[in-house]
């Protein structure tokens, strides 16, 4: 009975996509078809080449141009496709960016300095070319379900005016705000790194949503404050909220944490820690910016933890501590567990990222059009989309060579393995894109025409204000 429900919502979903083009909607649908069944394919005009993509090779670039949206956006086209969650009390979402390299598009708007992690370790981790930001709800797995998967909800271009944080803070509030969404009202919680951990983020999605929780790494140069209360009679001035500090490098100003918890985690592949031990200082805070206004952090008290992993020798597992804040009203029904499994959770984003651009080919597209790219970055998650709603449709085939590794044996199911078996998913559900018909051959551009050059954009360089 399941698999049938799955097969309609499946049909139902691809339907749903194809009626959301805006323009080019038969040649966008193939576009989708194609990217989603060929893995190994290197460049984007290579996706022409799949037996489900039936227009020439032109009409590639052509649907990319063209793929608008309707009023419908990707959170309430998989929102109701959502199940609420069985073993947590909440929603969980990730939000982080990731950079999109164009040192070399020297025709391309709005470039700037990005960050880019380099291996060689003498180079600086910096690149030249834009920056999107994604929020994706991290869903709970089931049992043949790779560790990997998230469910895209929302990506958006970061220009060089914007403060990337806040990029995902507008986001995030989008996300909550809609009433039609499953998790409207209800618990959520978002994970970040340490840029999610600045006042103005965090001020930016907590003033108006009491039922939201953060979880962020905080840098360990960072100097945090014990939070005071205010008086209870109402005084002449400001009330000092910060009470004695918090040098996190410091152990001299560390106190006694409030709670302790040691976690003991099963064995398992590539997984070093044998045990956890979680320390809790309650109600922390931090300072806020004054330029250009001051942000009231003393509406935002938090939980710091401190993470510790250690191996089965009792030795530490990296050389820092991770320092982690729980800031929301509804922060203490969060259980300490729940924090570190909730922020583990977070490296599924960068699995994400990593799956996009090695087989999804997001950042094979080179277009000096920043509309273009952008057009093609919403392609490309929706093209995980729809890997993620035929997951339950998927046969297990593994390639001869692969039958006996563990992974294999248990039939655990990535996304690779689902864009393995997506033409065979197409050929069984078909498509709702129509056949093209012949035009004839175009005549072209008229003898003697010329196109002007592009013109040239320098690199924006974001000093210091």
């Amino acid at each position: 009975m399941n698999l049938e429900v799955n097969a309609t919502q499946f049909a139902q979903f691809r339907k749903q996509v194809y009626q959301n083009f805006t323009k080019r909607d038969d040649s966008a649908m193939e576009l989708l078809d194609a990217l989603c069944s060929m893995p190994n394919a290197r460049s984007v005009v290579e996706l022409s080449l799949s037996p489900n993509f039936k227009h020439q090779y032109p009409s590639v670039y052509k649907a990319i141009a063209a793929a608008g949206w309707k009023e419908v956006g990707l959170p309430a086209l998989i929102g109701q496709y959502l199940a609420p969650p069985k073993e947590r009390s909440y929603w969980l979402f990730g939000v982080d960016g990731t950079p999109q390299k164009r040192q070399f598009a020297y025709t391309l708007s709005d470039r700037g300095y990005v960050y880019y992690p380099n291996p060689v370790g003498c180079n600086k981790p910096i690149t030249i070319g834009h920056e999107y930001s994604t929020v994706a709800l991290l869903p709970e797995l089931g049992p043949q379900m790779a560790k990997s998967w998230v469910v895209p909800l929302s990506t958006r271009r970061a220009s060089t005016d914007d403060d990337k944080e806040l990029v995902g803070a507008e986001q995030i509030n989008a996300l909550l705000d809609d009433p039609e969404l499953p998790w409207y009202e209800e618990l959520a919680v978002d994970v970040g790194d340490s840029r999610y951990s600045k006042p103005a983020y965090l001020h930016a999605v907590h003033q108006d949503h009491a039922d939201l929780v953060t979880i962020a790494k905080v840098r360990s140069n960072r100097t945090l404050y014990h939070y005071l209360a205010p008086p209870e009679e109402k005084p002449t001035h400001r009330p000092a909220f910060k009470g004695k500090a918090f040098k996190l490098h410091d152990p001299d100003t560390h106190t006694q944490p409030d709670e302790t918890l040691v976690l003991k985690l099963e064995p398992q592949k590539k997984r070093r820690e044998h045990k956890v031990l979680i320390e809790v200082w309650e109600d922390m805070t931090m300072s806020g910016k004054n330029k250009p206004k001051r942000i009231p952090m003393e509406n935002y008290p938090f939980r710091l933890v401190r993470i510790t992993c250690f191996d089965q020798d009792g030795n530490e597992v990296y050389s820092k501590p991770w320092w982690l804040i729980v800031v929301g009203q509804r922060r203490q029904e969060l259980s300490l567990e729940d924090v570190y499994r909730s922020y583990t959770s977070r490296s599924r984003l960068e699995h994400f990222f990593r799956f996009g651009k090695q087989k999804l080919l997001l950042n094979a597209y080179q277009t000096p059009e920043t509309e273009r790219e952008e057009n093609w970055w919403r392609v490309v998650h929706l093209a995980y989309l729809m890997l993620w709603m035929a997951l339950p449709l998927t046969q297990h085939l593994p390639r001869p060579w692969e039958r006996n590794l563990p992974e294999h044996k248990r039939k655990i199911i990535t996304p690779d393995i689902v864009q393995r078996d997506f033409s065979r998913l197409i050929s069984q559900f078909g498509s709702p894109a129509k056949d093209p018909k012949p035009r004839g051959k175009s005549p072209g551009r008229k003898k003697g025409f010329h196109l002007p050059p592009r013109g040239r954009h320098p690199v924006v360089y974001k000093g210091s204000t």
